[in-house]
């Protein structure tokens, strides 16, 4: 069957469709994307901005219209963190379904964590024994923390690479200071997080997902060898460290010169990179591997799995 996964998220709206059916991997025949960067509509209430919803309904409507062309058996239309947390939250989804057509699904975010779990295990398979997962969207970072296909922990982090660019990074390049700030920040935060973690096994293999931390490792990290065609990443604190002062130097608009940093992640790499190397601190963390797979493609196995 041709299934097509919506993804209105913090910083962009992908449209991706795949041809699936139960026991095969999903194999990608298009993807569609719109830069839509939520987080600079968002008002001091923690609405929406007017701006904001015209922005979302637009890119929802443009990526609406191809999947109507791309000949799908199900559609599958999902909002994350951003839409989820806003003030206006239902309203921009009414007027989203109203004026588009388009039912948002909103998830979670222990179902986020969960699903991009079970998208990564599936990646890497049994062998990988107990995993350790980061994932670092827009709005918020998932932890996530097993060895079968459900997390024994899921965490949901307000430390996405967008809301901390709003938030603490407002200056283009940032200050040090700034920088200095978010790191304290997410120090604190990812403090309490790691207590969920201690009751469980040292992890056997250490995972990043997301577009900002597949970005970080073509910067920062090294090909490795391994199973397959594909690619394989491998991202080390010390690679990321050595980045991270110098990437926060260059003004945003010059950042896609660089290896991996493409422009629809270009005003938020510095607060990816800062959020992922206290994550990969907190939990003693000096390398990890990248996988290609992540939310979408869990929805997509999800929805494989409960097939008849």
């Amino acid at each position: 069957m041709r299934l097509g996964v919506l993804d209105v998220g913090s910083n962009t709206v992908h449209l991706l469709v795949v041809d699936a059916h139960r026991g095969a991997r999903p194999i990608p025949m298009s993807s569609h994307k719109s830069v839509l960067r939520l987080m600079r509509y968002l008002e001091a209430d923690g609405a929406i901005s007017d701006e904001g919803v015209a922005a979302i309904i637009s890119a929802v409507g443009h990526a609406a219209a191809i999947a109507r062309e791309s000949g799908l058996d199900e559609f599958l239309p999902f909002a994350t963190s951003a839409i989820r947390e806003a003030a206006n939250g239902e309203e921009v989804l009414d007027r989203v379904a109203r004026e588009t057509s388009v039912e948002l699904q909103v998830l979670p975010g222990e179902d986020e964590a969960n699903l991009t779990f079970l998208a990564v295990r599936r990646w890497y398979g049994w062998s990988a024994d107990n995993i350790l997962l980061f994932d670092i969207g827009g709005g918020s970072l998932e932890l996530t923390q097993g060895i079968d296909e459900v997390p024994d922990v899921a965490r949901s982090v307000p430390l996405g690479a967008g809301r901390s660019t709003v938030e603490f990074l407002p200056d283009d390049p940032p200050s040090e200071d700034q920088v200095a700030r978010l790191r304290a920040h997410a120090r604190e935060l990812l403090s309490g997080e790691v207590n969920a973690f201690r009751q469980l096994p040292s992890p056997d293999h250490v995972v990043g997902s997301s577009k900002t931390i597949r970005s970080l490792a073509r910067l920062a990290g090294h090909v490795a060898e391994g199973v397959g065609s594909s690619e394989r990443y491998v991202l080390t604190r010390r690679g990321l460290d050595d980045w991270t002062p110098r990437l926060a130097k260059i003004p945003a608009d010059s950042r896609p010169a660089l290896p991996g940093i493409t422009a629809d992640r270009t005003f938020q790499i510095v607060a990816g990179a800062v959020v992922l190397s206290e994550a990969m601190r907190a939990f003693d963390v000096r390398e990890l591997e990248v996988s290609p797979w992540a939310l979408r493609e869990g929805l997509i196995l999800r929805r494989l799995d409960v097939m008849e």
